[in-house]
């Protein structure tokens, strides 16, 4: 029985590939989240409006996208979208599908955020006769976000190791990289580790930002700013 063997001399050489290729993993992941979060802001609002139909509608849509695999939208988008008239790059593809995936799930983040909010703050906003859009922007998000952040980060992490499923339409991220790699040389042990590597690092960081981002949000509501 053959041990595991490393090669040294291809682990330096693929190694900067594989960093290049970690740059589309990385924009991929930071522009689906971006798209993602305002999404699920988006959605939460809409859910939560007074206009009983369209609470329905965005309630139905985002339960559908919620209980469809993600692999199968990104497919959906990439192949079937061009028959609708949606013409998309594979990697606009994979990030409009990530991001709304995932913006279902910030939906009901930001919602179970906002319903916190007290409903005497609401009726204080309106008796002030402030804007519906004020009263949000103003008094209702600086509270109901910072307790929702954590939630949020957990999913910037997940959707970052959902991102190899890029590899499924060619996008020529971290994973499809390693597999090109590995089918060139017949040697899978070094790229397959090193991406491996990759997700654990970037994984940890996130943790530790999210975390920062968290006290700083405690720290400035108990300055009572």
């Amino acid at each position: 029985m053959n041990g595991l063997r490393w090669d040294w001399e291809y682990t330096w050489e693929i190694l900067p590939v594989l960093g290049q290729a970690s740059i589309i993993t990385v924009k991929a992941t930071l522009w689906s989240f971006l798209l993602a979060a305002l999404l699920g802001l988006l959605f939460a609002l809409l859910r939560l409006s007074h206009i009983r139909p369209l609470s329905l509608i965005v309630a139905g849509v985002i339960e559908c996208i919620r209980s469809t695999p993600l692999l199968i939208q990104i497919f959906f988008l990439y192949y079937v979208g061009p028959e609708l008239g949606l013409n998309l790059s594979a990697i606009h593809a994979g990030i409009l599908a990530l991001g709304v995936h995932y913006g279902c799930y910030c939906a009901e983040v930001y919602r179970a955020g906002l319903e916190s909010i007290p409903r005497g703050q609401w009726e204080a906003a309106h008796a002030l006769n402030l804007s519906p859009l004020i009263t949000i922007r103003d008094v209702i998000l600086p509270q109901a976000i910072p307790p929702v952040v954590p939630a949020l980060g957990n999913y910037l992490v997940a959707l970052f190791k959902e991102t190899p499923l890029l590899s499924a339409i060619a996008v020529v991220e971290l994973m499809q990289m390693a597999k090109i790699l590995g089918s060139e040389t017949f040697q899978y042990t070094e790229p397959m580790t090193l991406v491996g590597l990759f997700f654990l690092f970037f994984s940890l960081v996130s943790s530790v930002l999210i975390r920062c981002l968290e006290r700083w949000f405690k720290t400035r509501h108990r300055g009572g700013h």
